[in-house]
């Protein structure tokens, strides 16, 4: 017979199952500690809920939703101010402020479900279908109506699990690229990987270099974090505002709650000029991986002082000081992580609209809700 799955939904991280990190080994952003972040300061539009996928009594499959109201958002990206962004709002106002990613927005990768490797992956596919069907019903019991369903960041590989029938009338898309940063295995420094680019880059590495003259940079701890989070929040949401496409904004708390939780698995980087706060990064080590995340900066310095990458060049030193494997660098600024070495990793996902007559059209509103972007990519090594 074939075997069917049964899911669970989980509000809290209090009621996950026991047995719930010994599936969360393919990535730390499934893991409850992980989740007790975004339970403790997830953005204010985004409601999120946990799956657990069964075979009978065992638990066999892992997975994050999250709901968005964008609706609530201020600005979806302040950038492109032209026609294209106010048709993309009305439709967005009109057609898709609602949207239930079955995966993880705030993150690219795939960071959406883990599956234990003895199941059937299209028939647990399949199971995670029917639990982002029930999470509808929850949101409509609540009088809230999901206008898009989407399922979000997978490889070549992990695409083909959608090919069943459940999804065929739903439109695949591939969005930004994952920008991946391979660390050579006979980089022991950063003086490894200085030598191994051709002289162009190795001279955009020098000005980089000499243009944060006068910049200090800091570790920062909890207290530190704590202190300055009026000064971080602000750098923060300038760079995000001014994205060309937003669906959230982090709350005020988040770094010190993943902080307080991580310790120091989460790594918090302050740039100063006398002693002033200009600029941060941040870091998840994800296994052998690491895991750029949110940062901040003052735009005006930003551009004098070719602090974002210094940023990038400071993340692939200390990546191959700790012996890692990888960086994820994840979307946005393509060609800036292409010019340090990083390799453009090709995303799907799918998305379907709740009404099926706009459901033909969604390659159409597609290509409003996510930018194209325009890039050349580079290729910085001799």
């Amino acid at each position: 017979m074939n075997p069917v799955y049964s899911f669970k939904i989980y509000n809290s991280t209090v009621e996950l199952p026991e047995k719930w990190d010994d599936l969360a080994v393919s990535t730390i952003f499934l893991s409850k500690k992980y989740l007790q972040v975004l339970e403790k300061s997830s953005p204010d539009n985004m409601i999120c809920h946990f799956i657990g996928i069964f075979d009978n009594p065992t638990l066999v499959g892992i997975a994050i939703s999250q709901f968005l109201d964008l609706n609530s958002l201020e600005s979806f990206g302040e950038r492109d101010k032209c026609i294209k962004t106010a048709i993309r709002n009305i439709v967005f106002r009109n057609f898709g402020s609602h949207v239930l990613v079955i995966g993880n927005n705030m993150l690219t990768g795939q960071n959406c479900f883990a599956l234990s490797d003895k199941i059937d992956k299209k028939k647990a596919i399949q199971t995670l279908h029917t639990a982002a069907t029930e999470l509808k019903k929850i949101f409509k019991y609540k009088g809230v109506k999901i206008h898009i369903t989407t399922y979000k960041d997978f490889s070549e590989e992990e695409i083909r699990y959608f090919a069943v029938p459940e999804f065929k009338n739903d439109y695949q898309f591939s969005t930004q690229p994952n920008m991946v940063f391979s660390i050579n295995e006979n980089w022991k420094t950063e003086q490894d990987y200085i030598d191994s680019l051709s002289k162009k880059y190795r001279d955009q590495y020098k000005r980089a270099r000499k243009k944060a003259a006068g910049i200090e940079k800091r570790k920062l701890h909890l207290e530190d974090i704590i202190a300055l989070e009026d000064t971080i929040y602000d750098l923060y949401f300038h760079v995000a505002k001014n994205a060309p496409f937003n669906t959230f904004f982090l709350p005020k708390n988040h770094f010190r709650v993943f902080k307080e939780i991580f310790k120091d698995k989460f790594l918090f980087y302050g740039y100063f000029i006398d002693e002033k706060l200009i600029g941060f990064n941040t870091l998840i080590k994800n296994g052998e991986v690491m895991d750029t995340y949110f940062l901040g900066y003052d735009e005006s310095i930003q551009r004098e002082k070719m602090l974002y990458l210094n940023m990038l060049y400071d993340m692939i030193a200390y990546s191959i000081n700790k012996g890692f494997k990888e960086i994820v660098f994840a979307r946005t600024a393509l060609e800036i992580k292409s010019s340090v070495g990083a390799k453009p990793i090709k995303m799907y996902g799918i998305i379907a609209h709740n009404n099926e007559m706009v459901n033909p059209y969604m390659p159409k509103i597609f290509k409003y809700l996510e930018p194209e972007t325009t890039w050349q990519e580079r290729n910085p090594f001799k």
